[in-house]
């Protein structure tokens, strides 16, 4: 039988909706005649995003819990209820082999309703911390696949397998397409390149770091690719007049970006830190203090402490930045160690790993 059917629940955030799409699209190789629905939340990116991967998605009036008491939290309840007979709606009239979560507020609701009606599922954990909704539902999904060691402080040890965080498959030819990626960019050969990275929106406190230190960056020999976010473009793309700076609000060819990089700053989220790993550049995670349960820090924390990363936080940046790039830059044996270091911790076959665990459950 090939006709199966899946739902897949995740958003948000581009870090929920890229893995649940890269696993629909292996299942879809394998099952060329399978059925797919997505779930999401209904105001969110997802609704835009999962149309434009090819996929059908019905939205769920749902959203998170705020951290202080507001109009937003009152409502929660009733948005809770709704999407939660939204959710066994869905269920009963896809009827679905399996369900897929892979984070974000509407799978809770989802993967809630299909655990209950007995429908094998999977959650598919991103971070090296967990989320309250993914800790929930641990208790009755059937499998978890983490892409952290350490995992079963939170979930039951005998439903975790290690799998790590789907990734785009043009990433894996990274290393090999350094020249050309230069040359993508119209880059000098002779210089360093830096590739700066603070997620499609972009990161207020990476673009003033960047900002403060043109002159530094000029000093050192330095070319930057500096992708500054889309809401940030308009304030930062004067610097686009400098010699060896480009400024970018969004960089359509990531490959070619990660492959012209020579050292790279990002955020530390957790699709991120994946893509890096694979990568295999030199890295210095800033991750942002302002995500829930802090787990950017966390999930830079774990490959810095395996000297596969340099990680600064955002208070220490007016202190450390300086020095700890110079270093960097200046010591190739440090570049050559941090890029070793952190392509050993690469899963690069997650996506397929996934899908073999999900085709575990369709056999029951």
């Amino acid at each position: 039988m090939s006709n199966y059917k899946f739902i897949l629940s995740g958003g948000g955030t581009g870090g929920h909706i890229y893995p649940a799409v890269a696993i629909a699209d292996e299942l879809k190789s394998r099952y060329p005649d399978a059925e797919f629905l997505f779930v999401g939340a209904s105001d969110r990116m997802e609704m835009d995003k999962v149309p434009q991967a090819g996929y059908k998605i019905e939205g769920l009036w749902i959203s998170g819990i705020q951290r202080k008491l507001t109009l937003k939290n009152l409502m929660f309840p009733f948005k809770l209820l709704t999407s939660l007979l939204r959710s066994k709606k869905i269920i009963k009239t896809f009827k679905p082999d399996v369900v897929i979560g892979t984070g974000g507020f509407a799978s809770g609701p989802l993967l809630q309703m299909a655990t209950s009606r007995k429908i094998p599922s999977l959650i598919q954990e991103q971070n090296s911390y967990p989320g309250i909704t993914n800790k929930l539902l641990s208790k009755k999904v059937n499998t978890i696949c983490v892409a952290y060691d350490g995992l079963e402080k939170f979930f039951p040890k005998e439903k975790i397998r290690l799998t790590g965080n789907p990734i785009r498959k043009d990433l894996l030819e990274v290393k090999s397409k350094h020249i050309e990626g230069k040359d993508a960019f119209t880059l000098i050969h002779s210089k360093h390149t830096l590739l700066v990275l603070g997620g499609s929106l972009g990161a207020r406190r990476i673009n003033q770091l960047i900002e403060t230190n043109i002159d530094f960056f000029q000093g050192q020999n330095v070319q930057l690719i500096w992708q500054c976010g889309k809401l940030y473009y308009n304030e930062y793309k004067k610097y686009n007049k400098l010699k060896n700076v480009q400024v970018h609000a969004f960089l359509n060819e990531m490959d070619m970006a990660y492959a012209a990089a020579d050292v790279i700053i990002s955020r530390a989220g957790a699709i991120s830190v994946s893509e890096l790993c694979i990568v295999g550049k030199p890295v210095i995670f800033i991750p942002s203090p302002n995500v829930a349960e802090d787990h950017q820090t966390k999930n830079a924390k774990a490959v810095a402490d395996k000297n596969a990363a340099i990680l600064i936080r955002e208070k220490d940046l007016e202190s450390g930045f300086q020095n700890q790039f110079s270093d960097l830059i200046s010591n190739e044996e440090k570049r050559t160690g941090l890029s070793k270091n952190i392509e050993a911790l690469a899963l690069v076959n997650a996506t397929n790993d996934i899908v073999d665990e999900v085709e575990k459950l369709l056999v029951k």
